[in-house]
């Protein structure tokens, strides 16, 4: 099955304001987009003023992931691979925003709350580095609150027919 999204022609640019949208209506009240040399968005910043507190989040966006699987499934630009790395870039953030589209109808459907869903890119100490990052620098060692065996269900009881 193609990538998600693989044959998309909109702009990134515009799925980016798309997702602005979708933030500020949520509670953002601070977005920054960062750019690489070439003036393409690489990610977003936001401050969200949740429940608790305000929390800052920050979402790259991947694209030279996306760039591989488009050029190992040889759908798209098979001998261009710079209009292949434009289209891995449009892919990317429409991926992205129809991710944050279904965690937003999960935010509204009560299941779930918005720090929640955003949580892996909350943004933890100095810089732009997120939970998640955190957590891989060391290995997640610092999260003890989880054990392996914090998933296990419990024993089916065996009761003797009476």
């Amino acid at each position: 099955m193609p990538l998600m999204n693989y044959s998309t022609r909109v702009d990134t640019h515009r799925t980016v304001s798309q997702i602005t949208e979708i933030l500020v209506r949520h509670g953002a009240s601070r977005i920054v987009q960062d750019f690489d040399g070439s003036g393409n968005v690489v990610a977003l910043k936001w401050s969200l003023d949740g429940r608790y507190v305000n929390l800052g989040y920050a979402m790259p966006v991947n694209y030279e992931a996306v760039y591989d699987v488009l050029t190992d499934e040889g759908l798209i630009f098979k001998r261009d691979a710079e209009r292949r790395k434009e289209q891995a870039r449009r892919v990317a953030w429409r991926i992205l925003k129809d991710w944050i589209e279904a965690q937003i109808a999960l935010l509204e459907s009560g299941m779930v709350e918005m720090e929640e869903i955003f949580l892996p890119y909350m943004i933890a100490g100095a810089g732009d580095r997120t939970l998640y990052r955190a957590l891989v620098d060391g290995q997640f060692r610092d999260l003890n609150l989880i054990t392996n065996d914090a998933i296990a269900l419990p024993q089916a009881r065996y009761q003797e027919p009476s």
